[in-house]
């Protein structure tokens, strides 16, 4: 398979699987009237306390399979922002592959910063 096309498909079923769990997650929001322990109208609120950074990958492990509508969000948000991450991991794989070294080193350097940018970062700005 040409990699454009190998790409285009990452992107598109990232970004389809990443629509249906937070479409998913608003109807259960819906239907149970809120989630993790906050109401729509807590949720809803400008004044809300809610926040990605006060939920822990354990509580979106235990409500995914509680059903619980902001873990499904937060877990198509996660699948979101993989989506790129993936298409440049196969770019990686990809120019391996032709054995371009010059792009492999470029796109290795583009995926550090993506990591650096997801996982390194937010970390030091959560110490500060």
């Amino acid at each position: 398979m040409d990699a454009n096309k190998s790409i285009g498909w990452i992107l598109r079923i990232g970004a389809i699987i990443s629509i249906l769990l937070i479409l998913f997650g608003m109807f259960l929001l819906f239907i149970n009237n809120g989630g993790s322990n906050y109401t729509l109208t807590q949720i809803t609120s400008h004044k809300s306390k809610l926040s990605t950074a006060n939920i822990s990958t354990t509580q979106i492990i235990n409500g995914i399979s509680s059903l619980d509508g902001i873990s499904y969000i937060i877990l198509g948000l996660i699948v979101l922002i993989a989506t790129p991450v993936l298409r440049v991991l196969y770019s990686v794989y990809f120019f391996a592959r032709e054995n371009n070294k010059l792009y492999v080193f470029i796109t290795a350097i583009v995926l550090l910063d993506l990591l650096i940018a997801i996982f390194v970062i937010p970390f030091i700005m959560k110490s500060l």
